[in-house]
């Protein structure tokens, strides 16, 4: 190895592709009618497994330089791969894997692969200065199929164990992409072939660890004897061979192959119910990787790898199931695990709240999406609903106008009046929130029909679901119970649909409060399992209700992102001083305010007193003011 220790942790090079996963369980792949969209491939599954668990993976393929690919990209960057090896290839598009599941052994699936951006990965495409920063690279058998794929899997691999560095092999044997099936047979994974043997093993003498199921030995090896073939394999390279047995766990080799399959290092798997096994051996080598390379005991390794297994079986999808650090750590300190993962919802909580999208200390956001008050206000000067629409165009203009590396900023827009402004927000940086609660109801009502999560399915996932409820903690028994079902409801169809909830608290005007009050309104809806993503709270300016809030986050859902504070029409002046007394309390992240910095404005551009500009100018100057106050206030705080 050089003077200077690798940047990276490991290189995995090979399949890149996005995987159409069938949402309809048990039944045909012909009979699938919707798909959820992934990102996929063996080695980056397990680039992106490492990655969770706190190694530091680049990626080495090829993606079409198409909206598939951009997606790859994208995901690869927002998982923490390194993407300096990725190339875009204007020639072809980027692989695709149509799969379903049927029942716990059989798993239908079509490589769209002819002709694919990452099997044209050439040698000319590695950079070896780049692949210099890595103290190992991560081999697939599928990237040894092909003469230019073998070739760039030969240099990378020559060129990392000359500079010390380690060569790991994950056979990942698809007869399909060998050419040795039918198309319709993906999911077929042995077929016996002396070629594929022979040029398996042309890579066996640089490895230094190898990885596979019983029948990925048995092509490796030769035999359909798995001691036979480990044996062929032995004779062949000194590297560490570990031999996947499924739900039974896995067995190691580090030296010699004695006379039965478990004198090796056994490690047993655990004990879980088989929901979807596409992905578990990417899931697997991804865990033994972030023992391994870090130096741990061989049989520690090994447990981690087969409770990663064990967790991704459970679930659907393969790169999106992988577990992080955090979720490991919590299956492996329990004794009692569930069988059917999926009733572990902690578990789940721990997945989903591990797993979200970027990381938010500061937010301060634009909230636009009052749909009651814009019509009350159209009314009163006459225009038509369309000028609503068009005066919610301009919040976008005027967070540009403030946004910069200073924190993060946001935008809550509604689908009635805002759609506008909601689709040019895709091609910005911003938070995105969208509102679901009919105004004003309460009991709790929502827009777009009685099934809420048909009506999710349709935005975009990175839209954030916001929920006003008028909720008190002694409301009459037959009201709190049926927002409570409605609020069930919700939180269950955005962790079902991929969203992350925002919920807005208010209490009703006329009901008594204390400083304790909104804690306790929190307490039970954590009590009934609801765990949001976002709370957005009133501004008080009491230390002791914020006390309360925090003390009842950190005790319930430590994982929460944290709380914005709204306006309710509050003038500026009062806003500041509560923003400055919540900058206190870190679990209070930001703001999302509307009506303290557009009402006027809007009621000026309504009645043709101000043009698009002066209206922009206005919400920029007001919204500027509060995110500096924001932020020279938690400054403050921070420096006292």
């Amino acid at each position: 190895m050089t003077n200077n220790a690798p940047t990276l942790d490991f290189i995995a090079i090979g399949r890149c592709g996005v995987d159409l996963y069938g949402e309809q369980i048990g039944g045909r792949l012909e009979d699938m009618s919707s798909f959820a969209k992934y990102l996929g491939g063996s080695p980056t599954n397990t680039a992106v497994g490492a990655a969770r668990l706190g190694l530091r993976p680049g990626m080495l393929t090829r993606v079409g330089a198409d909206h598939m690919g951009r997606f790859l990209r994208d995901e690869l960057v927002r998982e923490g791969v390194d993407v300096r090896g990725v190339v875009s290839d204007a020639e072809r598009l980027t692989a695709l894997v149509i799969l379903g599941i049927r029942d716990r052994n059989t798993f239908p699936l079509i490589f769209y692969r002819e002709n694919c951006a990452d099997m044209a990965l050439s040698a000319d495409d590695i950079d070896e200065a780049w692949l210099g920063t890595a103290g190992a690279v991560l081999l697939s058998g599928t990237h040894l199929s092909k003469p230019n794929v073998f070739a760039a899997s030969l240099k990378a691999a020559q060129l990392i164990k000359a500079r010390g560095g380690k060569v790991m092999f994950d056979v990942d044997y698809r007869p399909v992409l060998w050419g040795l099936t039918g198309r319709d047979m993906g999911e077929n994974r042995f077929v016996h072939d002396r070629g594929v043997t022979e040029r398996l093993q042309q890579i066996l003498p640089l490895c230094d660890l190898i990885v596979g199921t019983e029948e990925e030995m048995h092509i490796l090896g030769g035999s359909t004897d798995t001691l036979t073939a480990l044996r062929a394999i032995r004779e062949r390279t000194p590297a560490l061979l570990v031999c996947k047995l499924g739900a039974e766990g896995c067995v190691a080799f580090p030296g010699p192959i004695r006379q039965a399959l478990r004198d090796g290092c056994y490690a047993p798997g655990f004990a879980t119910e088989v929901y979807n096994v596409l992905g578990a051996g990417d899931a697997f080598m991804a865990g033994f990787l972030s023992g391994w390379l870090r130096g741990e005991d061989l049989a520690q390794c090994c447990r981690r790898a087969n409770a990663c297994g064990a967790i991704v079986v459970s679930r659907h999808g393969c790169a999106p199931a992988m577990p992080t650090a955090i979720e490991l750590a919590y299956f492996l300190d329990r004794s009692d695990h569930f069988f059917r993962l999926r009733d572990d919802h902690m578990l789940d909580h721990i997945h989903w709240a591990t797993t979200r999208e970027g990381r938010y200390e500061d937010l301060t956001v634009l909230a636009m999406d009052h749909r009651s008050h814009f019509e009350e206000m159209a009314e009163e000067f006459g225009v038509g609903e369309d000028r609503i629409t068009s005066f919610k165009a301009l919040a976008l203009r005027a967070i540009d106008a403030v946004a910069s590396d200073a924190g993060a900023f946001g935008v809550l827009l509604d689908g009635r009046y805002g759609a506008e402004g909601l689709a040019e927000a895709a091609e910005r940086p911003y938070w995105i929130g969208r509102p679901i609660e009919e105004p004003k109801s309460r009991p709790l009502a929502f827009e777009g029909g009685a099934d809420v999560a048909a009506e999710l399915r349709t935005w975009p996932r990175n839209h954030v679901v916001k929920c006003l409820v008028y909720y008190h903690p002694d409301d009459e028994a037959e009201l709190r119970e049926r927002q409570e079902r409605q609020l069930l409801r919700l939180f269950d169809a955005c962790r079902k649909t991929g969203h992350e909830l925002l919920l807005e608290v208010i209490l009703p005007p006329g009901m008594p409060s204390a400083p304790t009050t909104v804690a306790e309104a929190m307490r039970r809806l954590y009590a009934i399992g609801i765990r949001p993503d976002w709370w957005k709270l009133e501004p008080l300016s009491d230390p002791a209700s914020w006390d309360a809030i925090q003390e009842t986050i950190l005790d319930n859902d430590p994982l929460c992102r944290g709380v914005l504070l709204l306006g309710l029409s509050t003038p500026a002046g009062e806003l500041i001083q509560s923003l400055s007394c919540a900058a206190a309390f870190p679990i209070v992240k930001g703001f999302a305010v509307g009506r303290t910095i557009f009402d006027d404005v809007a009621r000026g551009w309504l009645a043709g007193q101000l043009d698009d500009q002066g209206a922009v100018k206005a919400m920029a100057s007001r919204f500027a003011g509060l995110a500096d106050a924001w932020r020279h206030a938690r400054l403050a705080q921070k420096a006292a």
